[in-house]
């Protein structure tokens, strides 16, 4: 079995040769497989992501749940507690800044946060996926660690979004990994927990 940084390198590489055209093609397919799940647009607060780095464009999908009125938020560094995410109200008129990764983030307004298990849906970037459900990220640990925030009793659904090349055989799992409750993917609708 590869180790995580030779599987993250190597899915990076798949992941950036995909062309603009398949890329804009897969988030376009990917934002009608949501679509299509009534028991998740019968949710209202989803917590999505901006696309860095080769990973499958939210755009679409954001569009689409602002259209049909839905509650979005959007990570944020936590400005004290290093390596964890807050999620914040997002609206097309909130204001965007680069963090010190160079992604796009709502400027920090805390009357908009949203407590983790107040939200229906958290949505997450990954590198790789397997079929047990378990993710690999960027090595940051920022997900890892505050998805481990969410209360025993929440009823938060932690779902992968990616290109179908980011599917693995086997992710190299730690003792911190915990598996998502499902990936959807441009081809499929992957769900590990019921």
């Amino acid at each position: 079995m590869q180790n995580r940084q030779q599987l993250r390198s190597e899915i990076r590489r798949r992941r950036q040769a995909l062309t603009a055209a398949e890329q804009q093609h897969a988030a376009t397919v990917l934002a009608e497989q949501v679509l299509q799940h009534p028991s998740l647009m019968a949710l209202q607060h989803f917590a999505l992501y901006l696309t860095n780095e080769g990973e499958i464009n939210t755009a679409p999908l954001i569009h689409a749940f602002l259209a049909a009125g839905k509650n979005l938020y959007l990570p944020v560094l936590h400005p004290f507690a290093a390596g964890y995410l807050l999620f914040q109200h997002y609206r097309p008129q909130t204001p965007l800044q680069p963090n010190r990764f160079g992604i796009a983030e709502p400027v920090l307004n805390c009357a908009e946060i949203k407590p983790l298990a107040e939200l229906d849906v958290i949505f997450t970037p990954l590198v790789a996926f397997d079929s047990q459900g378990q993710r690999l990220g960027m090595g940051g640990g920022f997900y890892d660690r505050t998805l481990a925030q969410l209360p025993f009793d929440a009823t938060t659904t932690v779902i992968g979004l990616a290109h179908d090349c980011q599917q693995v055989t086997a992710v190299p799992v730690e003792a911190w990994d915990k598996p998502l409750d499902a990936v959807i993917t441009p081809s499929q609708y992957f769900q590990f927990k019921l």
